[in-house]
């Protein structure tokens, strides 16, 4: 069983950008796809990004395209997203995510474990 902590959410101005971090730790990163949610109030929580074991593979939400980027490092058993350029309607908790599924996984039920999720605010 693999355990995830987020970190690098917090309060930004409309355009700046942020860079989220998801350290795993009980099992090794590279047995996992992994990928970033986010949910705001009242709504259902959405994949944001995806990223293969091997990290040659990625998805991206239509509205994320262009504005992030989703990272790993095996060796460092960490994921990253760097987000750019961001809204207003970017504000949620993200949550870090962990997939035993072979491939990229684009769907919130094939993600086994789950991290305790990360505020980001953006300010207009």
């Amino acid at each position: 069983q693999v355990q995830l902590v987020e970190s690098g959410g917090g309060l930004v101005q409309a355009g700046g950008s942020l860079r989220l971090s998801c350290a795993a730790s009980g099992r090794t990163l590279s047995s996992y796809a992994m990928g970033w949610f986010r949910q705001a109030p009242g709504q259902e929580r959405e994949l944001v990004a995806a990223i293969s074991r091997t990290g040659r593979t990625t998805y991206y939400l239509d509205s994320m395209k262009g504005r992030s980027t989703i990272s790993r490092d095996n060796v460092k058993n960490t994921v990253y997203l760097q987000m750019n350029s961001l809204k207003p309607e970017d504000t949620a908790v993200y949550y870090c995510a962990a997939s035993t599924s072979i491939g990229i996984s684009t769907t919130r039920l094939e993600y086994n474990y789950w991290g305790q999720g990360t505020q980001v605010t953006v300010s207009s």
